[in-house]
């Protein structure tokens, strides 16, 4: 099967957003990530990120964006919204699916509110409605992290908070290479996406949301928590929810059928 996978970049407010895409079909399926986004965008990755998604190439034409370049240290995930439509609607984009991962899940959320002709359909994985004191804790330890430049505590501490006991262990074998690989040169455009996040707060306008919905969580997540994707399906209409039991934050890379799910979803609206 052809992947067709295009590296490209659009302009939102005189800054370059990158973004890849996949597939042939005649639908769009926007992905947003999380914060990891923060610290390497998906510039040129468009090879190594197609593989996971394959499933969706005949039906969906499968873009993930990073947030734009150059981010003011006062952004919002509103913010973010705003700019993932303007991206759109620059690449002729007038409707579309959305799977967001964590803070993707809250630019998701912001964008179905804030654009309901845009979003067809809304997948929200991981993620939470506001920055809740699970959120805080996490988000505040790793700022810490960064104003000190503690790049291998940062990856550690991710990793050991977002998978099971099960991948950890083989995970673990990488630790010494975490502090010598991926660094950025500065931590600025993560903790712009990182004080977004503190200020963010969904749950009022939650209930706005028109189109379907399905929450995916992890009965285990130690960075939203769990709780989250419960808050979340009682205050979206039209909703439905999934709990991975035994899994956390890494749900969406553990759960073998976590696209699976979400492409039945879609196939049924």
């Amino acid at each position: 099967m052809l992947w067709n996978a295009v590296n490209g970049c659009v302009n939102v407010k005189n800054s370059d957003m990158y973004y890849v895409s996949f597939g042939s079909g005649e639908k769009n399926l926007i992905l947003l990530p999380g914060l990891s986004d923060g610290l390497a965008t998906v510039k040129g990755k468009a090879l190594l990120l197609a593989e996971p998604y394959r499933l969706f190439f005949k039906d969906y034409t499968v873009y993930m964006f990073s947030r734009r370049n150059d981010l003011p240290k006062d952004y919002t995930i509103e913010d973010m919204a705003d700019d993932q439509a303007e991206a759109l609607r620059n690449l002729n984009i007038s409707t579309c699916d959305v799977l967001g991962v964590s803070q993707g899940g809250m630019i998701a959320m912001a964008l179905a509110v804030r654009y309901p002709k845009l979003v067809s359909h809304l997948v929200l994985a991981v993620t939470a409605p506001s920055a809740n004191e699970t959120v805080q804790t996490c988000i505040n330890r790793w700022l810490t992290m960064t104003a000190k430049n503690y790049h291998r505590a940062l990856m550690i501490d991710t990793a050991e908070n977002t998978y099971s006991e099960k991948k950890l262990k083989t995970y673990r074998k990488t630790y010494p290479l975490l502090g010598k690989v991926g660094k950025p040169e500065n931590y600025d455009r993560f903790e712009a996406n990182a004080r977004a996040i503190l200020k963010f707060d969904m749950t009022e306008r939650l209930p706005e949301i028109s189109c379907p919905v399905l929450i995916i969580g992890g009965s285990e997540d130690r960075i939203v928590g769990a709780k989250a994707s419960f808050e979340m399906h009682k205050l979206i209409p039209q909703s439905q929810i999934y709990m991975y039991e035994g899994l956390g934050h890494g749900a969406y890379e553990e759960a073998k059928d976590f696209n699976q799910r979400i492409y039945d979803f879609l196939k049924e609206g």
